[in-house]
């Protein structure tokens, strides 16, 4: 099942909800997005930290061949 865009800005906003989210449909599937996340929380936090909470923000929709995003490049950054 596709996941639309709005669903994952919901989903990731209710953890980071001042964060600037960009999310682009990589592929018009419905399945395949990049996502750019930029929030204060993540100062002070390696690339890998400010990505596992973008990921645990997600509540499993990636998860194995069940879940219904397959697909997520995902850029992290602390605003300039």
């Amino acid at each position: 099942m596709a996941m639309k865009a709005q669903e994952i800005e919901d989903l990731i906003r209710e953890s980071f909800p001042d964060a600037k989210i960009i999310i682009t449909d990589l592929a018009g599937d419905g399945n395949h997005y990049a996502a750019e996340v930029i929030d204060e929380s993540f100062r002070g936090q390696n690339r890998v930290q400010q990505q596992r909470a973008v990921y645990a923000s997600l509540k499993g929709k990636m998860d194995g061949a069940n879940g219904e995003l397959h697909a997520l490049a995902l850029t992290t950054k602390v605003p300039e």
